[in-house]
């Protein structure tokens, strides 16, 4: 039988009595301790940044007749065909469109792929790797979430993805994000024994932070928003076109500004069945000009998530975490 070794403070986490009394510290994941904002060490980002930016564009496969999924409409019984049709447009028609709009502007993406799409519709994925995009591992489907596998099933999932994406577009992924940001007590652990060096699973902070695993060895939390996410506030929130886009070039702003004391990440979640949709291209459009305005000027780093988390795991004085 395979012994599960958690990291220090995940025994609460599990149920399991920690010898605490009813009102003394309370469970916690025994990941990573509390560190405030001001109080970190100084870095700088390349070419003297101090914030770094990045587009996680989420392309992503559904099963037909089954499964989980957005929801444009009232769920229907099962064939669902208007919420299934409508995640599809994005892969027939607005990850198309983004595309020319990113290649437009010269912005890098970090996307983040169903593996299934290699076998649905390889040619998109073909066509970001060819402009030099990282692939990050964003699980087989997003029908299904990853938080309910055991662990063998996890870490199966998780060696398929890397190997698949290194098959079929050349390069294994180095990041990972959950489908629906589910995790098991043991997913970090998983994501650093099966080759992975960071997570953007956490939205615990703007600026990358080390995770312990069991094996002593680190894994990376990139910033990853549900705040700036499309997903959250169109879905979810009903926010329309215009006001997400405002809401970009706010927190851009608003960032820039706080980043004159600390270096900070900001992540952009995009999703083309919904900011592919022409009426809101069009204002998405208007908000990476901004920011691409921006990057001209020499202010941010215009980057993706593998590329932060190698300067990180580069930098002297973030060696041991703080």
């Amino acid at each position: 039988m395979q012994t599960t070794i958690l990291p220090p403070g995940a025994d609460a986490a599990l149920g399991q009595d920690s010898g605490r009394d009813t009102y003394g510290a309370l469970p916690s994941h025994g990941r990573f301790g509390y560190s405030a904002i001001h109080r970190r060490p100084h870095y700088r980002w390349p070419n003297g940044a101090r914030l770094a930016v990045y587009l996680g564009f989420n392309i992503e496969h559904f099963a037909f007749g089954e499964g989980l999924g957005a929801k444009l409409g009232p769920v229907c019984p099962e064939p669902d065909v208007l919420n299934y049709a409508w995640r599809e447009y994005g892969n027939r028609v607005g990850a198309w469109r983004c595309l020319e709009l990113f290649e437009q502007l010269g912005l890098p993406a970090g996307v983040l792929i169903n593996t299934a799409l290699y076998d649905h519709c390889p040619e998109l994925v073909a066509a970001f790797v060819a402009r030099g995009d990282e692939l990050i591992g964003h699980g087989h489907t997003n029908a299904h979430q990853q938080g309910r596998l055991d662990e063998a099933a996890e870490a199966a999932l998780l060696r398929h993805c890397r190997e698949r994406i290194g098959t079929e577009s050349g390069v294994a992924p180095t990041g990972w994000l959950s489908p629906w940001i589910s995790e098991s007590l043991v997913t970090p652990d998983l994501l650093q024994e099966t080759g992975y060096r960071y997570t953007l699973n956490w939205a615990h902070d703007d600026q990358p932070v080390h995770m312990l695993t069991r094996s002593g060895e680190t894994l990376w939390s990139i910033p990853y928003p549900q705040e700036l996410n499309d997903i959250p506030m169109i879905v979810a929130r009903q926010m329309d076109g215009r006001d997400f886009a405002r809401m970009i070039v706010d927190n851009f702003d608003e960032m820039l500004e706080q980043s004159v004391q600390q270096p900070l990440v900001m992540g952009i979640a995009l999703h083309p069945y919904l900011v592919g949709q022409p009426y809101r291209l069009r204002h998405l459009r208007s908000a990476l000009q901004h920011l691409a305005a921006a990057r001209d000027r020499g202010e941010i780093w215009f980057t993706t998530p593998g590329a932060i988390c190698d300067h990180v795991a580069s930098l002297e004085q973030l060696r041991q975490p703080f």
